[in-house]
């Protein structure tokens, strides 16, 4: 096979994976922007809020580190990615019978552990169809599609909750929508390109710097809580019958900016560094959560909602570009599935401790919060390009 064939079968797995995130975030975010309105409806305080957004992403992240060292064990990606879809579907369909806050955080558990079987491999997959010199470039492209289908979704959800649906009926649309996104992988090659892992992970094989990124991108994630509590926050200063609403409809610009900029920016960080952009976006959702703390306009909370998905289009791809840069490829599915897993327990941390601080101290002491351990990990990640020799 020729070096341009190859790099066209490469290109077509990515889009065809891209393809499948589209049409799985059209899903997913006709549900994410009426669930904590849903939790309310249900008598679900702040601190349910933070209990199923945290443990939604948490619980999932043991399952990313095992499916991650699963698919380099067993030389294969595909069947793991192909899973985790289909149990998301599966967990989006039965979140139209919840009838109580804590089935929503059982039912949002499940379909989240479909994300956490199918992370890791997916983003191997996707590193291993691109040369590392376009790594950021192909990771820009897939949270592209991925975020396209999250503005998609996020304005259906806007429309569906306009035309009055219940909560019920939107989440049946959500789960025939997932269902659908499983189609593509019909044409999905496999993609493994290093030899089959005969062993263990332990943390003795983890590399230096991989371990020093994780630290750093923990850090980050302990102030990056869930999205949820942005809605919150944008529900409580809009006023009357369209609150709700304009959360929706924030909430789709945030996803918007994320979609225009996150292939610019994978492709910059293939240019100028992951760590450098890493500490850009770092630094930068450190002044947004500040300013969600002191914002009291909707003008500033529209303003914010779009350095919000700048942030996503900064960090996301790249972080995963950055651990696949810093991982042998014989070890790449278990460092990526590391990746997710540290940061999903993280997220537990994260939206039980900002759910505690809202319901304790207030809005603004959470975000405060937010800013200040997104803060320490931008310093942390700018004095660690002094010092460290890895070249990016």
């Amino acid at each position: 096979m020729s070096d341009t064939e190859s790099e066209a079968k490469t290109g077509k797995n990515i889009l065809l994976l891209g393809l499948v995130s589209l049409l799985n975030d059209i899903s997913s975010e006709i549900i994410q922007p009426v669930l904590p309105l849903f939790l309310s409806s249900l008598g679900g305080g702040s601190l349910a809020v933070g209990l199923v957004g945290g443990f939604s992403e948490g619980l999932p992240s043991l399952i990313k580190l095992l499916s991650g060292c699963w698919s380099d064990r067993m030389g294969r990606r595909r069947p793991l990615v192909v899973g985790g879809y289909a149990l998301s579907a599966l967990g989006k369909i039965l979140l139209a019978a919840a009838q109580s806050w804590p089935a929503v955080f059982v039912l949002k558990s499940l379909e989240r552990c479909g994300k956490g079987l199918r992370s890791a491999p997916r983003d191997a997959m996707i590193s291993e169809s691109a040369p590392k010199n376009s790594r950021g470039r192909g990771f820009g492209l897939h949270r592209a599609m991925d975020s396209a289908g999250a503005v998609i979704g996020s304005l259906l959800a806007y429309s569906l909750w306009q035309m009055g649906l219940s909560f019920s009926s939107i989440f049946l649309v959500a789960g025939a929508l997932a269902l659908l996104a499983l189609l593509p992988f019909a044409k999905v090659k496999e993609s493994y390109s290093a030899p089959k892992c005969d062993y263990s992970w332990r943390l003795s094989d983890i590399p230096p710097d991989l371990g020093r990124f994780l630290v750093l991108a923990c850090l980050f994630a302990l102030g990056n809580f869930s999205y949820m509590f942005f809605i919150l926050r944008a529900q409580g200063i809009f006023s009357g019958s369209q609150a709700a609403a304009s959360a929706i409809l924030l909430y789709a610009l945030f996803n918007l900016i994320y979609a225009l900029l996150a292939l610019p920016a994978g492709i910059w960080s293939d240019r100028i560094g992951r760590k450098k952009i890493l500490a850009l976006g770092y630094g930068l959702f450190a002044l947004t959560a500040l300013g969600f703390a002191l914002v009291s306009s909707q003008t500033g909370l529209v303003m914010l909602f779009a350095l919000y998905g700048l942030v996503y289009a900064l960090v996301d791809g790249s972080e995963r570009a950055f651990v696949s840069d810093l991982s042998p490829s014989g070890l790449r599915g278990s460092a990526l599935g590391l990746y997710s897993g540290a940061l999903g327990l993280t997220a537990i941390a994260s939206s039980l401790l900002a759910g505690a601080i809202w319901e304790l101290w207030g809005q603004q002491a959470t975000f405060i919060f937010g800013a200040g351990a997104a803060g320490l990990a931008a310093v942390g990640l700018m004095v660690w390009r002094e010092r460290s020799g890895i070249q990016t």
